[in-house]
C-alpha cells in the first residue's frame, strides 16, 4: 500500500488476520482491523488472541459489509 502502512499477515490476498496476545479484546482492536479492510478493500478479517486457555475461544470474525 502506498500509504506507509504495512501489514503483518495477509492470507491468500483476501483475510486480514490480526494477531494479539491480550486478556481480552478491546474496541480499538476491533477498530484496527476495519481501519485494514477499509484501507485494503477487503471484508473479511480475524482477531486472534493467542493469550486464552482455549484457541478457539480467542477467534473472532469480522466483516466489512459495507464501503467507507
Amino acid at each position: 500500500m502506498d500509504c506507509g502502512f504495512r501489514l503483518d499477515l495477509l492470507v491468500e490476498g483476501s483475510l486480514i488476520p490480526e494477531l494479539k496476545a491480550v486478556e481480552r479484546f478491546e474496541r480499538i482492536h476491533e477498530t484496527q482491523l476495519h481501519t485494514w479492510l477499509r484501507l485494503t478493500g477487503l471484508h473479511l478479517g480475524l482477531l486472534i488472541n493467542f493469550n486464552v486457555h482455549r484457541l478457539t475461544g480467542g477467534i473472532k470474525r469480522v466483516i466489512r459489509n459495507f464501503p467507507s
